[in-house]
């Protein structure tokens, strides 16, 4: 199993849709976090399981919300780029490709 890792922009992304969902309905936002982060752990242990985007990009989908987690994998980590909302800004996220060694400076679980 990879360990894995969110970028600070991915972070804030996660949290600012759980905060959006929680306004929605009372729950929701903590029953979006779970999916995100059970979703981290499935690709921590297989994350050859989702298709390519694109060249070094994988996406895992959200089953019960309209999300992708982007991902690149080195040898040994998995850097989560985007937790991207799949009907808005698409392709906002390659800005960030060249940080994810950044993101191995900050890890967080």
């Amino acid at each position: 199993m990879k360990n894995s890792f969110f970028l600070a922009e991915a972070l804030v992304e996660m949290v600012e849709a759980a905060k959006f969902y929680e306004t929605q309905t009372p729950g929701l936002g903590q029953d979006f976090l779970l999916e995100i982060y059970s979703a981290k752990e499935m690709i921590s242990k297989n994350p050859l399981a989702w298709a390519e985007l694109e060249p070094g990009i994988r996406r895992c989908m959200a089953s019960r919300f309209p999300y992708g987690i982007l991902y690149q994998m080195d040898e040994a980590d998995i850097i989560i780029t985007s937790v991207m909302h799949l009907k808005r800004r698409p392709g906002y996220w390659k800005e960030r490709l060249n940080r994810k060694r950044n993101a191995l400076n900050k890890r967080q679980p």
